[in-house]
């Protein structure tokens, strides 16, 4: 960039952060455009406008179908494309709610939000429009101007059309350095700063995702990538704490010949190995009792782990016995556990 262009966006700066000081009646951002755009115009400063980013519309859209095979070859082209315009879409117009909520101190309704915002892209792929989300700068800067109600949305919305189609040759001219002022403003005012400072007071695992996250948004520059490194660390940490809540404890019978395992906690891919650590099966007995009414299988790692402990003490000559299982864990055992099924098999094979 220029020196021009540095000094036109700090005098973006200051007029959107001086101006308020004057009046709010008018938001300070507009002012901040009008007067970046005006002494560029009157110096006849060399710096990139509007006009240089793309051509603008001159028309207002008109309704068409898209003009695409209807087949699944087209499917599967648009398919991974549309699935990660959908997921950042939501992820961002979530996230702009929750901002606008918090700025407001008031509730909306996701559902609502999401919904209609499906509706509303389809209804743009109709009129060659592409698909949106909602605006965390814009609706911060509408709030920040004192919007509250749905017309400013709507206001706004009319505005920008107004600009596009009737006024394009003065949005044309409107330099990129004022917009980047404006976009910094929105930067700096919905930046939470105290995050930096509570990183040494917050869980060390929520402070590694926030910092996995942001990085690698900045180094791909993909919002969709940054999200999913963050959900996938943020499952593996989950994991790993919910599976040192899980908990085995045993108590011998008075003739020492029978053993209780009882099980507490979650028992799944995580914690199925501290599960079958936890039972001793070197010791002699005759009878092996495993109670699960404390515990919950989840999926097959555990359904596993449970069989390689059945089966292994009967191996060892014991009878085993499995006592508390849930309606859950129970579905599980009957579709995916060999050891029943290897107890049958014994049992129907001639002097075993």
């Amino acid at each position: 960039m220029t020196p021009a262009t540095y000094g036109l966006i700090a005098l973006g700066l200051a007029v959107i952060y001086l101006f308020p000081l004057l009046t709010r009646a008018i938001p300070a951002p507009l002012v901040a455009i009008v007067v970046v755009t005006v002494v560029a115009v009157v110096f006849q400063l060399d710096i990139r406008t509007v006009a240089d980013l793309g051509e603008l519309p001159s028309t207002l859209p008109l309704f068409a179908l898209p003009q695409v095979p209807l087949a699944l070859e087209t499917l599967r082209i648009i398919a991974p494309i549309a699935l990660t315009l959908a997921a950042v879409g939501l992820l961002e117009s979530l996230l702009t709610a929750q901002i606008v909520d918090d700025m407001t101190d008031t509730t909306s309704n996701k559902h609502r939000e999401t919904r209609g915002q499906g509706i509303a892209n389809i209804a743009s792929g109709m009129f060659g429009g592409m698909g949106g989300c909602a605006m965390i700068g814009q609706s911060v800067i509408n709030v920040s101007s004192g919007a509250r109600g749905r017309l400013s949305t709507l206001v706004a919305g009319v505005f920008l059309l107004v600009l596009l189609v009737l006024l394009q040759d003065l949005l044309a001219i409107v330099p990129v350095a004022a917009l980047t002022a404006v976009m910094i403003m929105v930067s700096v005012n919905t930046f939470s700063w105290k995050s930096i400072l509570n990183l040494r007071k917050n869980p060390i695992p929520s402070s590694v995702v926030m910092l996995v996250t942001v990085v690698t948004v900045v180094v791909t520059h993909d919002l969709s990538l940054g999200v999913l490194a963050g959900v996938l660390l943020s499952g593996v940490f989950f994991a790993g704490k919910v599976s040192r809540l899980s908990h085995v404890s045993s108590e011998l019978s008075p003739d020492g010949t029978t053993r209780t395992y009882r099980i507490e906690g979650q028992v799944f891919f995580a914690s199925a190995g501290a599960f079958t650590e936890a039972i001793d099966l070197t010791e002699t007995l005759e009878r092996l009792v495993i109670d699960v009414h404390n515990a919950h299988f989840w999926d097959i790692s555990a359904i596993a782990a449970l069989d390689k402990v059945v089966l292994k003490a009967r191996r060892h000559g014991m009878t085993v016995e499995i006592i508390g299982l849930n309606e859950a864990s129970s579905t599980m055992v009957e579709r995916f556990a060999t050891h029943d099924k290897h107890e049958a098999v014994a049992a129907a094979t001639p002097g075993h």
